[in-house]
């Protein structure tokens, strides 16, 4: 670190925070790549890097006003990854997964909550400091866990889905309570005079949703189309940020949060035509920003005082990870989960979160509480969110487990309905079609012309409702399930198709089916041409590969439009 001093000395030239972003984007990359080679979350490296720097003689050389300087751009990347919620929120995925997103999402918000509350008050916290330190050790890092779900092959499991609508519902729940956290944040508020913030408050948030609903509807998509026509860019981009920055700063203006005016920025454009072009081009803007927040925290971490409370930070990390975990498996099996996936949900939900962080800062920054208690706080919620990859791979083994033990253990009870069961029984050379969307509906439709016996497999508990009214039989069952196929009648059965290109999935149905069923013809679709040959090697009979047979419809299509001419 000689270098350091001569930067700190110099003549000026290099200013400190250049420095500093030099020495932390270095860092970064650094222990990016050897946590990449161990499968492990990247924002965790982001936190040890700033952990590194904050403690190294480069900070001291550099200026305090420097980490002060990255703190605030780092705040930048908040306002950001609060745009991108609001972007990517959907009102149909909400209806799509109510039940798990509000009544889960509301049971394990509740639950994990009040233990952590309860922790919080044992340990000597105000209320104040208590109602932070709950609602911040409820939140989920939804950053980590879809990647370790992504990595891990199982993005579509039900598990996974079961973690997306919980963080839906934290989501909502943190934008809502970051609103009044700074009347929380207050010393000294009355009940008289929490009610009246309150009320102003609401007001307020009112007056500016209205407004940003008025920009949505009328302002917003026209000046994004006449930016569009211009079809620079730059442009677009800029127009971007300043819809972001510039309802984010009117939030500001109305006292409300920051975060508030960024969502409600990203909840502006996320219906318009223009929602996935703005995704494409703020997202490398989000991580970058998200990069210097998370080393923002890390900077805040003292390293000796980390040594000396580090029983604390490690029994903080494993208490969230076996509570929350206890708590969510509990939820998912409450909504109607069985007990793998809600099992792996629960693992990808167990750690605390980017929010978590973005809470105990604000809280530091109030004095709800000590140094070292922040600084135990910090360190265990970094620690817990680095484990949870391996929890995710630890829940996905015993999940398994326990749904083969739970299958053994009712066997015998009724899995399905009886007048669906005997129904069932009844099928002879039937088709198994796993999934109802268009192909499925297409293929169904087919085989009932020709009078082909049909059994539906799917996970959409609306479908199969609708699909039971219809006359179908149907099983509410996921295909990775050995059990679904006993279910099935797989030995009475002539053809399988997997009507959707979930490869993960199709490829733990193909194993169970080319293990017990070898004489059932299998269909299954390739997004990819990497995946034609990988279905194939599992047992797939017909393999349809989707870019192949869109290529020969547009070659068709513009074959016959050339010869009509």
């Amino acid at each position: 670190m000689a270098w350091i001093p001569f930067l700190a000395a110099g003549d000026g030239s290099v200013p400190p925070l250049f420095a500093l972003l030099a020495i932390m984007l270095l860092g970064v990359v650094l222990v990016s790549l050897l946590l990449v080679r161990f499968r492990q979350s990247l924002l965790v490296g982001y936190f040890l890097c700033g952990v590194a720097i904050a403690n190294s003689p480069a900070l001291g050389m550099l200026g305090e006003d420097a980490g002060h300087q990255l703190t605030a751009m780092a705040d930048f990347g908040v306002i950001l990854l609060m745009f991108t919620v609001g972007l990517e929120f959907s009102l149909r995925d909400l209806k799509y997964l109510r039940r798990w997103s509000l009544v889960g999402g509301g049971l394990q918000m509740g639950g994990c909550a009040l233990l952590a509350g309860m922790a919080a008050w044992w340990a000597g916290c105000g209320l104040q400091a208590v109602i932070v330190a709950a609602v911040a050790m409820a939140m989920s890092s939804t950053a980590v866990s879809i990647k370790s779900f992504h990595d891990q092959g199982l993005a579509a499991s039900p598990g996974a889905r079961f973690a997306l609508a919980v963080a839906i519902f934290q989501d909502l729940f943190v934008i809502l309570f970051l609103l009044i956290l700074p009347i929380l944040l207050t010393p000294g508020t009355g009940s008289v005079s929490l009610a009246a913030a309150l009320g102003n408050l609401l007001l307020k948030g009112g007056g500016f949703v209205a407004v940003a609903w008025a920009l949505s509807t009328w302002g917003i998509p026209r000046i994004l189309h006449g930016v569009a026509m211009s079809r620079s860019r730059e442009l677009f981009t800029l127009a971007v940020v300043g819809l972001l920055v510039g309802l984010a700063f009117l939030a500001g203006l109305l006292g409300l949060s920051l975060a508030l005016g960024a969502f409600v920025a990203g909840l502006a454009v996320s219906e318009s035509i223009f929602k996935h072009r703005i995704l494409a081009e703020i997202e490398r803007l989000k991580d970058l920003f998200l990069t210097l927040f998370f080393v923002s925290i890390g900077l805040t971490i003292q390293l000796d005082t980390a040594f000396q409370y580090g029983w604390q930070i490690i029994t903080l990390a494993l208490a969230l990870l076996v509570l929350k975990t206890t708590v969510i498996t509990v939820t998912g099996k409450w909504v109607g989960l069985s007990s793998g996936p809600a099992l792996v949900g629960a693992a990808g939900l167990a750690s605390a979160g980017e929010f978590s962080l973005l809470l105990l800062q604000k809280a530091e920054g109030a004095s709800l509480w000590s140094s070292a208690f922040h600084q135990v706080l910090v360190a265990g919620s970094a620690l817990s969110m680095g484990l949870v990859p391996a929890a995710i791979r630890w829940a996905a083994i015993w999940g398994a487990r326990l749904d083969r033990s739970d299958r053994r253990k009712h066997s015998a009870a009724h899995p399905i309905p009886a007048e669906a069961r005997h129904r069932i029984t009844d099928l002879r050379d039937h088709a198994v079609l796993c999934g109802f969307g268009p192909v499925g509906r297409q293929l169904d439709a087919a085989l009932r012309d020709l009078g082909v016996p049909r059994l539906i497999i799917e996970l959409n508990a609306e479908t199969v409702k609708r699909l039971k009214a219809e006359g179908h039989a149907v099983l509410f069952a996921d295909a990775a399930d050995e059990v679904t196929w006993e279910l099935a009648g797989l030995d009475r059965a002539r053809l399988v198709a997997f009507t959707f290109t979930d490869s993960p999935v199709v490829a733990a149905g193909l194993h169970h089916i080319r293990e017990r069923y070898p004489k059932v013809t299998v269909i299954a679709r390739a997004r990819f041409g990497s995946d034609v040959a990988r279905l194939q090697a599992l047992g797939a009979d017909h393999v349809i590969h989707d870019e192949a047979e869109s290529g020969r419809a547009v070659a068709e299509v513009g074959k016959r439009i050339y010869e009509e001419m």
